[in-house]
């Protein structure tokens, strides 16, 4: 009885707690920055969403190892490329992490993909972008909570959904509707 209340507890203390600290929701202004591509590349929300829609993931990064469901997710969203571009919208990409072989540890999940034109993929050393947007997810083997947020042409966030697990991830499906509208 006494592990099912630690669970319980534990459960209901990670799920509230990264709204507790988020900062930005549907409705706000997008918080720019700028981080570096994997190719040395600066890249800048507010560039990236010059005249386009930005659908922009918050992935788990190296929390120890390269995590499953965010190779899925991105594989997911690549695979929509088309239909992203078609509603004209980018999709970046943000691998957070410790600065300590971040640079290694992204190039290995980015491997297993071909990022087409409208995608871009940058490095979130020592989690500058996370912090701005309230995503530090401060546990052992954590980095940062699994988001997605769409930003409109005008930098406004028109969706957010902040993950408190390793699942409940947003699906390409569930962000084509959004731009849909």
């Amino acid at each position: 009885m006494k592990q099912i209340l630690l669970v319980f507890l534990f459960l209901n203390t990670v799920t509230a707690f990264p709204q507790e600290n988020l900062k930005v929701k549907t409705g706000d202004d997008a918080i720019d920055f700028k981080l570096e591509s994997i190719d040395g590349e600066i890249i800048e929300l507010s560039e990236v969403g010059k005249n386009r829609n930005v659908v922009l993931i918050v992935l788990r990064g190296y929390p120890g190892y390269q995590c499953p469901i965010c190779s899925r997710q991105v594989g997911q969203f690549v695979s929509e490329a088309k239909s992203f571009d078609e509603k004209n919208a980018s999709v970046f990409l943000i691998y957070p992490g410790p600065s300590n072989q971040l640079e290694k540890y992204a190039g290995e999940f980015s491997q297993n993909f071909k990022f087409p034109e409208n995608f871009h993929f940058a490095l979130d050393p020592d989690y500058i972008m996370i912090n701005k947007y309230g995503l530090r997810w401060d546990a052992p083997k954590e980095t940062a909570y699994p988001s997605t947020f769409v930003i409109n042409k005008e930098g406004i966030i028109v969706y957010s959904r902040v993950s408190s697990t390793h699942g409940g991830r947003t699906s390409a499906d569930e962000v084509l509707k959004v731009l849909d509208e």
